[in-house]
């Protein structure tokens, strides 16, 4: 199956050369070309990608603003969205997550990781390296505009112990090895904690975790 990739980034040179990349992938295809958040939507809308490729930082709209619009559109419910960063300290990355995006990459990454990075996320899975997003969520949750939250609470007391390893980055066949669980109840447990806390991906789910004190950077 062809995995049909848009690609939104204010800079030319920087669209073409994903462009090639993407291309010169046999299981890959770019369907559209934004250079602004408003295109980006507005292709999002028509083209109906797979997988959005966008940078935050883009005249008119930025990536999170465009993140957020197409995560809350019911039509583009299966529209993944993978995060561009210059520096993976970047704080906007932990509003993308919290708009909707699956992952996050620094443009410095390989072609190689770029290539995994997209079948990933197009695949459903959220792309988090544990230790970044730690970083970045630590640096989110001391800021003045931080939200205070509450735990879970309508999480069973098992499922409080799913989410704070899904926040860790662990996988579901390590989240079943860790709580003596079969992978597939590990992935159940995941489904209905992502219905019960209405986050559309595991991303999201990390957000939560760390936003109501179950799991404090420190301890990833």
């Amino acid at each position: 199956m062809t995995i049909r990739v848009l690609l939104a980034d204010d800079q030319t040179l920087v669209r073409e050369a994903f462009a090639m990349l993407v291309e010169s992938a046999g299981d890959m295809e770019v369907v559209g070309q934004a250079a602004t958040g408003r295109q980006a939507v507005e292709l999002a809308r028509g083209a109906h990608p797979d997988l959005v490729v966008m940078d935050i930082r883009m005249p008119d709209l930025d990536g999170i603003e465009a993140t957020r619009l197409i995560a809350a559109d019911e039509d583009l419910a299966a529209v993944r969205v993978l995060v561009l960063t210059t520096y993976d300290t970047d704080e906007n990355v932990v509003e993308a997550l919290r708009a909707g995006a699956s992952g996050f990459l620094v443009k410095d990454t390989r072609p190689a990781e770029l290539l995994d990075a997209i079948r990933t996320v197009a695949a459903g899975e959220a792309l988090l390296s544990p230790g970044p997003t730690a970083r970045l969520i630590e640096r989110f949750l001391r800021s003045p505009s931080a939200p205070e939250t509450g735990g879970p609470e309508c999480l069973s007391g098992r499922e409080r112990e799913v989410l704070a390893l899904v926040a860790r980055g662990l996988t579901n066949t390590e989240i079943g090895d860790a709580l003596g669980l079969s992978p597939l109840t590990a992935k159940t447990h995941v489904s209905r904690i992502m219905g019960k806390l209405a986050a559309r991906d595991r991303a999201q789910l990390v957000i939560v975790a760390y936003e109501s004190g179950m799991v404090t950077p420190g301890g990833v």
